[in-house]
């Protein structure tokens, strides 16, 4: 099985290839097998790519909103053509299962450059300010050349959702995929120049974190936009504000899913699966920390450990499949060694903990883990997994769950479950964080803000929020009569 682009990079409209970066190896990660080699960004490349971007963006800012709209909404008509096929590759670069890119990867992707190539036109007019004989007005501007920095669990959709608003606010931008995830970006890339993107506008280079540094602090570079780890997030800010560039940091969390006792169990039990087992539990928003009101605990986790036991873990590729691997054999090492931690401080294992027998050994497999009577101290309650562990606590009242849902340094999102509209309302404005749910999980569509609070992050992804932080407020002041002064 293989999937060898036609080069590492592509800048400029067209593939690029410098076989003097060190080596990127692609693993499917449901065998183990290697399907792509390719290299690593050199500085020349980075420069390439950069030039190339600073280059095209001036022209493509002074094009009507209306042209740039059109040519986001036809590559997003091409990705939808096109389906079937961006799944399975993103199924093999992620090992995520086929059942699930088909409906949530590629084509949020879409979404994401339907809607900003529809609302360009109206988001980014500006204000008229009276001011008596004279006047003012304010208009937003594009940034300029704006760096992408990706994560490994959706690739083709970070890929589009830091594109689409960059490119509809009139900037260029130099996307690095994560290397374990190397592939999708580059078709994303292809995709655009077909739709009509006149070249240089959006660029990917593969890279690792010694590339990261190269695009971060560079003196052309207006803008940083990455979604990753806390640590990383840390660097990278850090880095950016040497310079003072724009950023925006979509982060990890360890989010609070909260069931009261009125709540509709099953509905519950859905979400908590949903926001802990899709996408083999590597979401930064999943609700990890399942609260679940003491009164209908056992019958929670009875009804949870069948429903999950029930998952089917198998072939990627394989439209029944429910679970696929890790993304790497790191990361499944990681999860293991955190269940393992989980058993050594006193959780109850419900279910899972191990690997699945059903599979290839050498893909990067775990089963879906559920733990029981885990306390707020347990290491597997404060810290990301980024795997296929729930983790289940107990409460009794509304103020210790609020209290206890918000005693961590995450605040990127949180869910509650409950009948009573009134207290679901009430928890949320209490509940630290930047995107909440009530009586759903995990639904991101393209229209409304995704983000964090805390140390999850800041600025926002999707929706017209997303535009004001790839553009910057210019205001005009407008002198209609004489100047009078006083010397």
């Amino acid at each position: 099985m293989k999937a060898q682009p036609k080069a590492s990079h592509f800048i400029d409209g067209e593939y690029v290839e410098d076989e003097a970066g060190s080596v990127i190896e692609s693993f499917y990660p449901a065998t183990g097998e290697a399907i792509a080699r390719l290299h690593a960004a050199t500085p020349a490349i980075v420069e390439k790519a950069i030039a190339a971007a600073k280059r095209a963006q001036p022209e493509w800012a002074t094009m009507s909103p209306t042209i740039r709209g059109r040519i986001l909404k036809r590559a997003a008509d091409i990705m939808r053509e096109r389906n079937r096929e961006l799944s399975e590759l993103e199924t093999l670069d992620t090992g995520k299962p086929i059942q699930e890119t088909i409906v949530a990867d590629p084509t949020s992707g879409a979404d994401s450059f339907e809607f900003f190539g529809g609302v360009i036109g109206a988001a980014l007019n500006g204000s008229y300010i009276p001011l008596g004989g004279d006047f003012a007005y304010t208009k937003r501007v594009p940034l300029g050349v704006c760096i992408g920095i990706g994560a490994w669990n959706y690739p083709q959709q970070i890929a589009c959702w830091k594109g689409a608003p960059a490119l509809a606010a009139g900037n260029a931008m130099v996307f690095k995929p994560s290397e374990n995830t190397p592939l999708g970006a580059l078709k994303i890339a292809e995709i655009l120049i077909e739709a009509g993107l006149p070249k240089g506008l959006y660029n990917v280079i593969q890279g690792d974190r010694d590339t990261a540094p190269l695009l971060v602090n560079h003196l052309d570079v207006a803008k940083v936009s990455l979604t990753g780890s806390v640590p990383t997030g840390r660097k990278v800010a850090a880095a950016a504000a040497g310079s003072l560039k724009h950023v925006t940091m979509e982060l990890g969390g360890k989010s609070p899913f909260i069931v009261f006792d009125d709540a509709d169990i099953d509905s519950a039990i859905g979400g908590a699966m949903l926001g802990n087992f899709y996408s083999t539990g590597q979401v930064c928003s999943n609700g990890t920390r399942v609260f679940v009101q003491r009164k209908i605990k056992s019958e929670f986790i009875q009804r949870l450990k069948a429903r999950t036991e029930a998952i089917v873990i198998g072939d990627p590729m394989d439209e029944a499949t429910h679970l696929g691997p890790m993304v790497s054999k790191f990361q499944r090492e990681k999860v293991l060694g955190y269940i393992n931690q989980g058993r050594a401080e006193g959780a109850n294992l419900v279910t899972g903990g191990g690997i699945p027998n059903n599979v290839s050994s050498a893909g990067y497999y775990v089963q879906p883990t559920v733990f029981s009577d885990v306390t707020d101290g347990m290491t597997i309650a404060r810290e990301e997994i980024f795997g296929p562990v729930m983790c289940v606590l107990d409460f009794d009242d509304e103020a210790e769950v609020i209290a206890r849902a918000n005693a961590t340094e995450f605040g990127l999102s949180a869910g509650v479950f409950t009948a009573d509209m009134a207290r679901a309302h009430r928890v949320a404005d209490q509940l630290e964080a930047g995107t909440l749910w009530i009586n759903a999980y995990n639904l991101a569509p393209v229209e409304i803000p995704f983000g964090g609070s805390k140390q999850s992050g800041f600025g926002r992804e999707n929706s017209m929020a997303a535009l004001e932080y790839y553009s910057e407020l210019k205001t005009v002041y407008v002198g209609m009569g004489q100047v009078e002064a006083p010397y």
